[in-house]
């Protein structure tokens, strides 16, 4: 298995991971929340499907770019062979703020959108497929909060995020169960 093969088996295990866990729990369950500026299972879902959505459309179009000479190609970076975890740990504040496009904005059923998360599987292998693995070090399109990132890293991104959320949907069950 090549790295890129890796990087996206690690982004499906924790995608199924999540949809595991949200999966089991109906729609009153899904939008309960204890308080207003917490997000419930459903505004968790939706915002992890804008943010994955967002984040493959962006290394799709950079690659591309790249490729055809319109964007620089570079290996420079302030976080250069860092993984995703020390990039966090230097970046992230405990409570960011989400980007307007990452933002749950729509709602509606959790199926829906936990069937648009598991979707995102077949764009993400799609583009899997697209890469190469000697452009993962190559900067790509730069992440809002943590700056510039490489290929690896943004892929890195994707299952972390998932994971991160995978374990704030736990400390919503946990407190709707206490």
């Amino acid at each position: 298995m090549d790295t890129i093969q890796k990087l996206i088996l690690d982004i499906s295990v924790a995608r199924r991971n999540y949809l595991d866990q949200v999966v089991q729990y109906n729609q009153d369950q899904a939008q309960w929340k204890p308080g207003s500026e917490v997000w419930n299972m459903v505004e968790i879902t939706e915002h992890l499907f804008w943010a994955e959505q967002g984040g493959i459309l962006g290394m799709w179009k950079s690659v591309h770019a790249i490729r055809e000479g319109m964007m620089e190609r570079t290996h420079e970076s302030v976080h250069k062979d860092m993984s995703i975890e020390q990039i966090i740990e230097r970046t992230w504040q405990p409570k960011e703020k989400v980007p307007a496009t990452a933002a749950p904005r729509m709602g509606g059923p959790l199926t829906f959108w936990s069937a648009s998360l598991n979707n995102l599987q077949t764009v993400l292998e799609a583009f899997g497929s697209y890469m190469r693995n000697g452009e993962l070090r190559v900067l790509a399109h730069p992440h809002p909060i943590s700056g510039p990132l490489d290929f690896h890293q943004r892929l890195e991104f994707l299952r972390f995020h998932i994971d991160r959320h995978r374990h704030q949907v736990r400390g919503l069950i946990i407190e709707m169960n206490g």
